[in-house]
């Protein structure tokens, strides 16, 4: 009789055993808890790409670039290159630099553009065309230059001729620069200035007895407020254009001439230009610099 209890509760634990391992096994292969679902990757959730940035090299220089009473950035090449930033789906900055150092900005990546009235047709000081030094986009302005003096001295400058030994202020780096170095000859003499603007004081102070500046610029403000006393001379200098400089080989070049393209053809160019009276100075060449 004991030994049949034995055998029975032998076959008891060994039942549980079993019993135990089997539910062991069965949890390592099933859970009772759901599985997260994966996560969402559609599209609609995923954060947007950060747009691309047009960071625009530019000097104050009134009507192109120059801050308005709020301090905001303005003018018409502002305004233009907001526009095409737009329509390229680009965040565009603009960054002050020094005009002197507007192609060692660009190369190093410092800028995008230089986007500022750039006079594409002009020489750097040293001599070399500024057209071998980066890509132009499409010319779209004509400019000149001008000789700025004091209104009191107008009859004493009628021709390049009276420049002759003078001393003329320019902007370091400018297309002016290089003008002014040939108008003034080995006995005259140039002072340089960190932007157009600032020759203004070199003329009213005395310093200079002209100033080369674009006359863009020039006509904006000679005779007017604090340079009241300040006349543009009757002599021409010639013709020139105005186009954005890029990095050489920089696809960005094509994509902002097409837009460009597009802007004058639909009269928005035109729009921003009657804003700032240069309508009749905005001609767009889509053979230059191609």
């Amino acid at each position: 009789m004991k030994r049949i209890f034995c055998i029975f509760l032998v076959a008891a634990i060994l039942g549980s055993a079993l019993f135990a391992l089997a539910s062991c096994d069965n949890s390592s292969t099933t859970s009772t808890t759901p599985a997260a679902p994966p996560a969402d990757s559609s599209p609609a959730d995923a954060a947007p790409a950060a747009a691309e940035t047009l960071i625009c090299g530019v000097t104050e220089y009134e009507p192109m670039n120059f801050r308005d009473s709020s301090g905001n950035w303005t003018g018409f090449d502002t305004e233009f290159a907001l526009i095409v930033g737009e329509k390229l789906g680009m965040e565009v900055q603009f960054q002050m630099i020094e005009w002197a150092n507007k192609f060692v900005e660009l190369n190093s990546g410092a800028i995008d553009a230089i986007w500022n009235g750039l006079t594409a047709t002009a020489n750097e000081p040293d001599g070399t065309p500024r057209i071998t030094l980066c890509d132009m986009s499409y010319s779209y302005m004509l400019n000149t230059q001008s000789v700025v003096i004091r209104a009191n001295r107008a009859a004493e400058f009628t021709s390049t001729d009276d420049l002759l030994g003078k001393s003329l202020a320019v902007e370091s780096g400018s297309a002016g620069e290089a003008k002014a170095a040939d108008l003034v000859g080995d006995d005259g003499s140039t002072i340089g200035a960190a932007a157009q603007i600032n020759t203004f004081l070199e003329v009213m102070t005395g310093a200079a007895d002209g100033a080369i500046i674009d006359l863009i610029l020039a006509q904006q403000l000679v005779g007017t407020g604090d340079y009241a006393d300040l006349a543009i001379a009757d002599i021409d200098l010639g013709n020139e254009v105005f186009a954005i400089g890029f990095r050489t080989g920089d696809p960005l070049r094509d994509r902002v001439n097409e837009v460009m393209r597009e802007l004058y053809e639909d009269g928005t160019l035109l729009r921003i230009a009657e804003k700032y009276g240069l309508e009749q100075r905005l001609v767009l060449d889509m053979t230059f610099g191609q």
